[in-house]
């Protein structure tokens, strides 16, 4: 595999990093306005200290991955969870370890952060991504709800 950097975003990846989320079947923007939200939304993501975008640099040009955090608190814990809303790997660069390197950032940043644990979801659907994640030692510990507005 050719070198792969894990590193924070940056506000001029933006761009790339709304594709990425296209890549893993996100809503597109129905109108040319909605691009500009799109991009405001990401921007405020990462200026907020609680969130992070880390980005999968391959050959320090092309970003073919990303995962979004989030540290949350919770009312029964001392120290921050870690959530990640989103992980997404270019499908050509898929099973090459890009997946399992962000995964690990994560894991040092969580650790850093003296959070007591990482969650994550996965569709239904997404077999393949279970298997993956299972196989990195994350656990099925519980049930998602949902309801749309």
């Amino acid at each position: 595999m050719k070198d792969i950097i894990i590193r924070p975003a940056t506000k001029q990846e933006i761009p790339e990093v709304i594709g990425l989320l296209y890549d893993l079947g996100r809503p597109r923007p129905k109108k040319d306005s909605d691009v500009d939200v799109f991009r405001k939304l990401v921007k405020k993501y990462l200026d907020d200290i609680d969130k992070s975008i880390l980005v999968a640099v391959v050959d320090q040009i092309e970003i073919v991955g990303a995962v979004s955090i989030i540290f949350l608190s919770r009312l029964n814990q001392i120290t921050y969870e870690m959530y990640i809303p989103e992980l997404i790997v270019e499908k050509k660069y898929q099973r090459k370890g890009i997946g399992k390197n962000l995964i690990d950032a994560c894991i040092n940043l969580a650790k850093e952060k003296n959070c007591h644990r990482i969650r994550l979801e996965s569709g239904h659907k997404r077999i393949e991504s279970h298997q993956f994640y299972e196989k990195l030692n994350f656990i099925h510990s519980g049930k998602s709800f949902s309801k749309i507005l």
